[in-house]
């Protein structure tokens, strides 16, 4: 590589570094001791198959403080282990079983079962969603509450600490933080009714019940693989604020344990994530390749341009990983690999998304 080239690429690595930077301090964050709620707020947990977690997803979400008219809708769509025994050996009367029927023609599975247990809720109020691997602090309901309330919101997504347990999650796992931090302009996205300026967690999502409904909510995004971005944007076409947010010190989620439960999620969606082409997807991976992987190769032939775009990617990824709860250090110093395994799984999602051959718990995904 030609060294304009490569000052080119590691001076881009060093812009997205200060702009995570700059990111870490402007990320709105929820307070250390939020007020009582006063009105309703209904939390959907959508689970299929979720025997093993659906207990302790309960468990912290009913120990939650300061929200006084909670209720839990648990929403089954089509579990065939002993997910719903599970739910309903919960002895709370504000936890409610529900079962959603088979998801109509031109709707997927996970966006049928949060419509469904948003249209529990009839009082004005706040809709959480949360899925069922994710463990919230018992302050995290009433400080989402406030998040949407504060900075007069409609949309937040409180971003879950990301759990990892193996080389493979440690790898991947952090870079989703990390890219929204480093290509995001929170204040600008926050303030723009641009829909494509926004990022999102379906982990656990909080939105007022009006502008869920003004959106039109889960229908809108009804055939939608990466559902919680859609529903971001979708917020935002009906005018209305969507941010991520801090939630390290609100919940935290293990989304996949190893590689091959990675590679099976992953590869569910990120062909979509990247816009759903193979040309779209080629194009991402080789931005990031080249700008994350390329410097770091020069610098082990003694290029100093290369150290350079080699620290600034893992300064970068060390600042997102501080501000969203993930590992800093050691995990920051292979960031080249980390991005090297992302292309392993982008590749594998795209070309199981051409052969038609995704699936997601027994359903096809996206053919």
């Amino acid at each position: 590589m030609s060294g304009p080239a490569l000052r080119v690429l590691a001076g881009l690595a060093v812009a997205g570094a200060a702009h995570a930077s700059v990111n870490a301090r402007l990320l709105r964050r929820p307070p250390a001791d939020p007020p009582e709620v006063t009105r309703p707020v209904t939390v959907v947990v959508p689970v299929r198959d979720e025997e093993a977690q659906v207990g302790g997803c309960l468990a912290a979400v009913l120990a939650s403080r300061g929200v006084p008219l909670l209720q839990v809708v648990v929403v089954d769509d089509g579990s065939t282990d002993g997910t719903a025994d599970v739910v309903r050996s919960v002895a709370d009367p504000r936890v409610r079983l529900v079962t959603a029927p088979p998801p109509p023609a031109g709707w997927l599975g996970k966006p049928h079962a949060c419509w469904v247990g948003a249209q529990t809720m009839t009082e004005d109020g706040v809709l959480l969603f949360v899925d069922a691997d994710v463990r919230l602090t018992p302050d995290a309901v009433a400080a989402a509450v406030w998040l949407l309330d504060a900075h007069g919101l409609d949309l937040v997504s409180p971003w879950p600490r990301p759990v990892a347990g193996t080389l493979a999650e440690r790898l991947v796992q952090p870079l989703s933080p990390w890219l929204w931090m480093t290509t995001l302009p929170l204040r600008a996205a926050e303030r723009s009714p641009r829909p494509s300026l926004t990022a999102a967690n379906g982990q656990f999502l909080a939105l007022t019940r009006r502008g869920y409904l003004r959106a039109r909510g889960h229908a809108a995004v009804r055939d939608e693989v990466v559902e919680d971005v859609a529903l971001a944007r979708a917020v935002k076409r009906a005018g209305g604020r969507a941010v991520p947010a801090a939630g390290a010190a609100l919940a935290e989620c293990r989304m996949y344990d190893g590689w091959a439960a990675m590679r099976e999620g992953y590869g569910k969606s990120l062909w979509a994530s990247v816009g759903g082409s193979p040309a779209a997807g080629l194009a991402a991976a080789a931005v990031l390749t080249a700008v994350g992987v390329l410097p770091a190769l020069a610098a082990l032939r003694g290029s100093r341009a290369g150290l350079a775009g080699y620290l600034a990617g893992v300064a970068g990824r060390a600042v997102s990983a501080a501000a969203t709860g993930g590992r800093v250090w050691p995990d920051a110093l292979a960031h080249p690999v980390s991005l090297l395994a992302l292309d392993v799984l982008l590749a594998g999602s795209v070309a199981g998304h051409r052969r038609g051959t995704l699936t997601w718990r027994g359903r096809p995904v996206g053919g």
